[in-house]
C-alpha cells in the first residue's frame, strides 16, 4: 500500500521525531512511504481567519501536490480536515472542486489510517510510562476521529493510561486565536495543564502538533516535570522514545 506523508507545517519544523516515528512505524505495518516535497501549509490560518482567496493559493497547491498519491496520512487532525474542506472553498469552481474531493477520499489522520484503512489495532508497542490523552478539537469534533487513537494506546505494553478531565475542552491554541486572544488563550492552557496534572501523569500524548505546541510550552514554562509526546512516537516505541 502506497501512503504519501503529510507532515504539516509544525510537524516539519517542530516535530520533526514525529515524522520519522510515522514513517517507520507506516513501513513497518507494510506501507511503501513518499514524500511529496512540495506540499506547504494547508492554508488552515488563512482560512480560520477569512482570507479564502489566499487559501485557496495553498489547496491548490497541495492538490497537486498529493494528486498521484493513494493515500494521503496526516500528523495533525486538524490540518486533516482542513484538506476536507477544500470542497467547499472551491464551490464555484467545479474543476478544482472535483480534485479536491479526491483528496478528500483519500486523505486520512495518522491513528484514523490504521485502525480504519489498514485494520490493525495493536501495532505492538511498548511504552512504560503513566499517561493521558488530549483530544483536539478538530480532530474530534469536525474530521470525526474518537476511539482510533484510545484503541492503538490501549494496546501499548506498559503504557498505563488515564483519562484526562474534561477532555473536550479546547486547549486554547485555536491557531490564531491563540495571538490574537493571548490573554483568553493562556487562561484556558493553564486550565488545561491544571486538568493533566490531576491524573499524576508522567506523559501528555496528543495527535495535533498545534495543540501539542501550545500545551508543551506552557508546561515547560511552568516547569512541570510532564513530557510531551506525539502519538507516532509512542506508537513506533519499543520500550524507548
Amino acid at each position: 500500500m502506497k501512503v504519501s506523508l503529510f507532515i504539516t507545517c509544525l510537524g516539519d519544523i517542530f516535530y520533526v521525531n514525529a515524522g520519522k516515528a510515522a514513517v517507520e512505524l507506516l513501513e513497518r505495518l507494510g506501507c511503501e512511504v513518499d514524500f511529496p516535497a512540495s506540499q506547504t501549509c494547508c492554508g488552515q490560518p488563512a482560512y480560520n481567519s477569512g482570507y479564502h482567496t489566499q487559501t485557496k493559493r495553498s489547496a491548490k497547491n497541495m492538490i497537486e501536490a498529493f494528486e498521484n498519491a493513494d493515500y494521503v496520512v496526516g500528523l495533525s487532525g486538524s490540518c486533516a480536515y482542513m484538506v476536507h474542506e477544500y470542497p467547499h472553498l472551491f464551490e464555484n469552481e467545479p474543476e478544482w472542486k472535483q480534485k479536491a474531493e479526491i483528496l478528500k477520499k483519500k486523505t486520512f489522520e495518522f491513528t484514523q489510517f490504521i485502525t480504519d484503512v489498514l485494520k490493525i489495532s495493536d501495532v505492538e508497542a511498548t511504552f512504560k510510562a503513566k499517561a493521558t490523552y488530549h483530544t483536539s478539537c478538530h480532530m474530534t469534533r469536525l474530521l470525526g476521529v474518537k476511539d482510533s487513537p484510545y484503541t492503538l494506546l490501549k494496546n501499548v505494553k506498559g503504557l498505563e493510561l488515564f483519562d484526562l478531565p474534561h477532555k473536550e475542552d479546547c486547549c486554547g491554541f485555536g491557531g490564531t486565536f491563540s495571538v490574537k486572544m493571548n490573554r483568553i488563550s493562556e487562561q484556558m492552557v493553564d486550565e488545561k495543564v491544571m486538568h493533566i496534572e490531576s491524573t499524576d501523569a508522567d506523559v501528555l500524548i496528543g495527535a495535533d502538533a498545534g495543540c501539542l505546541m501550545n500545551i508543551g510550552g506552557r508546561i515547560e514554562r511552568q516547569d512541570k516535570p510532564i513530557q510531551v509526546f506525539h502519538i507516532a512516537e509512542i506508537l513506533n516505541s519499543r520500550g524507548e522514545v
